[in-house]
């Protein structure tokens, strides 16, 4: 606690009100968080918890565990505590992208740098900010978070949201979590959070193998379906930019832009017809208005995975000399750096 209040005393001097208020309200939800941590080992010993909630943490320790001897990812305190909350997501973020790009907006702060969101931990925050942003120059979404990460600064723990989506996703997100702890870059996004899904996506692979290899074949299938609805994401992003590009006059555009959005709702229900055979798995996704927003944050996730599968592979599946590699490449300035995760992958011996 004393960490979390010391950085908000620093940050202070470089804050106006509303972003001293946004930095407050960070502080405060981060330390009604923690103050709420119990020892997963004292909760289990205590034998009081559910059933279906021992099985769950007895699980995730495991996972954590396997996390750290066959993943190679950092061993700490996080995720060896609980947290029950009575409600479905931990923080809600806001993202916002122009109207006429899918380039996403960039919030800086003094420590972690320019991050393409900003997180609430009341989802009535998060409307309020997302309210106020202008409609008529920025496509806005928010997003509930399950997901809960300090980089490694405090104890992180995991949360009734984060155990309750099922084994496969908590592990995916237990690994995502850690892999941000090996190393994470100030003012570059996109390769933070591929590298981080990348570990978590082969991570549980890795975990299946060994534990369910049924869970396996059905995860596999899973990404399969996964990598289709994102090229046909990345589709409709790439008709926009070249719309967005075309220097056609706002009345046409505007246009063009709802036709584009409205093919992608046609081709998806080709898809899901044919291809995946009535698979209903990302009908939900489009329950919300799809805008540049929500294809923006697809892609900081999604853009760099096969790049750091490549290396992956390179580094036949051993993942320190991965991460070795990775640490290597994260230290080179942002276009070098970029660049020479798309150039052929060669993986050192350690």
């Amino acid at each position: 606690m004393l960490r979390t209040l010391t950085m908000i005393f620093l940050l202070a001097p470089l804050a106006g009100c509303s972003t001293m208020g946004y930095y407050w309200q960070t502080a405060a939800g981060h330390l009604s968080l923690m103050s709420k941590r119990e020892p997963i080992e004292d909760l289990l010993a205590a034998g009081e918890m559910d059933d279906k909630r021992e099985k769950q943490l007895q699980k995730a320790l495991k996972i954590r565990q396997f996390a750290v001897t066959q993943l190679g990812l950092p061993d700490n305190k996080s995720y060896q505590s609980f947290v029950e909350l009575d409600k479905d997501y931990i923080v809600w973020n806001v993202v916002a992208a122009p109207t006429y790009s899918l380039t996403p907006s960039q919030w800086c702060f003094p420590i972690v740098g320019c991050v393409s969101y900003r997180g609430y931990y009341a989802e009535s925050d998060a409307d309020e900010f997302a309210a106020n942003i202008d409609a008529e120059k920025f496509d806005v979404m928010v997003r509930g978070s399950r997901a809960y990460s300090t980089l490694g600064w405090f104890a992180d723990p995991l949360t009734s949201p984060m155990v309750d989506r099922g084994e496969i996703l908590l592990a995916e997100v237990i690994f995502h979590e850690l892999a941000h702890q090996i190393f994470y870059i100030k003012n570059d996004t996109s390769f933070n959070e591929a590298f981080a899904s990348a570990v978590g996506e082969y991570g549980v692979r890795q975990w299946l193998a060994a534990e369910d290899p049924d869970g396996l074949e059905r995860y596999e299938k899973y990404l399969k379906r996964k990598l289709v609805f994102i090229k046909l994401l990345a589709e409709t992003s790439e008709n926009l930019k070249t719309l967005y590009a075309s220097g056609a006059n706002e009345s046409e555009m505007a246009q063009q832009k709802i036709a584009i959005f409205n093919q992608l709702k046609v081709n998806y229900e080709t898809l899901k017809t044919t291809v995946w055979e009535g698979y209903t798995g990302y009908d939900g996704w489009f329950k919300k208005p799809v805008n540049n927003a929500r294809l923006a944050s697809i892609s900081v996730y999604q853009d760099k995975i096969p790049d750091f599968s490549r290396w992956l592979t390179a580094c036949e599946f051993n993942f320190p000399r991965f991460y070795q590699e990775m640490i290597s490449i994260s230290e080179l300035p942002k276009k070098e750096r970029h660049q020479r995760l798309a150039d052929a992958a060669h993986c050192a011996a350690i």
